[in-house]
């Protein structure tokens, strides 16, 4: 194809020279529906307008040719080496602007025996208690695996001998079906996409190229993960084939709940149960925390909902030694089950608070009674 040097690429696209990436591929997506070969079989003038479209939004479609051109023309990108675009496979080069039209992929019209292939990445979900995962741990899991068949290091052939090329796709992969002006491309049901055909498998994999293997794993957790963390070994997944290098292993974290502590984040939560007397009283507690026990001096008239931090006995951050906080919440318990002394101590108990009030001023009730007038 002669170039278009001297012709304006942004005429030829019929856009201005401030025309955005958008608008170019918009103008180009529709000479290319009008001029494409495949709608216009046996006319070179159709041809000649798609090769020059085609041309014209290879050059604008990038930032740097397109830099190039409008600073120095066609003349700057040929002294930098760009000739044009290859039209022995235009639907291989732009696969992505004529997906678009098309509604379908890019075409091959030729694909090299497939070579070393990396192994597919695996999953594995990992439940730990709660303590575990606030202070670390050290742990040895199994997995089954398809591993690299060693006997034929993933070729999937007998040792000794060649695959053949696939008489279906010529060793392409790929099928081409034709209907009108549209081409579709589908992987090869006859090798599978391979472009080979294995008719003297390895007899250890049958032809796979990998075989099953459990493997032990080591894993050093961390402390402070929590549900949803991921932990990434590499070259711990599938095995390879032809060469290739296995895949990742990611570990999933799941953490199981705990009786009494509740977590979020780097924060814990707990409610305490409190006798009467110690909220009335006041009481020096013996808290559990998850880092032992620890000393809390509870005031006197402490009430049901309220809250006490313990700082530094929450969980340590992933990054770094620093603590999050524990929150105490106190919860005041009222006996059930009373002794006939206990009673009458509750009795006079009340008989002295409620004289108390009435010293003071007037009672509870009445202040609330007159407070909802």
């Amino acid at each position: 194809m002669t170039s278009i040097m001297e012709i304006d690429y942004y005429e030829v696209l019929g856009v201005s020279g401030s025309a955005s990436s958008d608008g170019i591929k918009k103008a180009y997506r529709k000479l290319a529906m009008k001029f494409h070969p495949d709608r216009n079989p046996g006319d070179e003038e159709a041809e000649e307008k798609f090769k020059q479209a085609t041309e014209a939004y290879e050059v604008l479609s990038d930032s740097s040719k397109r830099q190039i051109y409008d600073t120095y023309g066609f003349e700057g990108l040929k002294s930098r080496g760009y000739q044009g675009p290859n039209f022995e496979d235009v639907f291989s080069s732009f696969g992505d602007i004529f997906g678009d039209i098309f509604g379908f992929g890019r075409t091959e019209t030729r694909r090299s025996k497939q070579g070393p292939t990396r192994g597919s990445d695996l999953r594995y979900d990992l439940s730990i208690t709660f303590m575990e995962a606030v202070h670390g741990i050290s742990k040895d899991i199994e997995i089954e695996r398809p591993d690299t068949c060693w006997t034929c290091e993933g070729t999937g052939l007998r040792p000794g001998y060649k695959a053949e090329t696939c008489s279906t796709c010529d060793g392409r992969g790929q099928v081409v079906r034709s209907q009108g002006f549209f081409r579709m491309s589908t992987t090869c049901p006859q090798c599978r996409g391979e472009g080979e055909i294995i008719k003297d498998p390895c007899a250890d994999c049958d032809g796979a190229g990998l075989v099953k293997s459990k493997k032990k794993v080591s894993l050093k957790i961390p402390a402070g993960v929590d549900t949803g963390a991921k932990m990434r070994l590499r070259d711990t997944g599938e095995g390879g084939r032809k060469g290739g290098p296995a895949g990742d292993l990611y570990v999933i974290i799941h953490v199981e709940p705990h009786e009494f502590f509740l977590r979020e984040g780097d924060l814990i939560y707990c409610q305490y149960p409190l006798d009467f007397d110690q909220a009335a009283l006041g009481y020096d507690l013996e808290i559990p925390t998850i880092h032992g026990k620890k000393k809390l001096k509870i005031p006197r008239g402490t009430q049901t909902g309220q809250r006490f931090t313990l700082k530094n006995e929450g969980v340590q951050h992933l990054r770094g030694n620093v603590r999050g906080d524990m929150i105490v919440e106190v919860a005041v318990t009222t006996p059930k089950k009373l002794t006939k002394r206990q009673k009458e101590l509750l009795r006079e108990f009340g008989e002295l608070e409620r004289k108390k009030e009435k010293d003071n001023g007037e009672g509870l009730l009445k202040k609330l009674l007159h407070f909802g007038r």
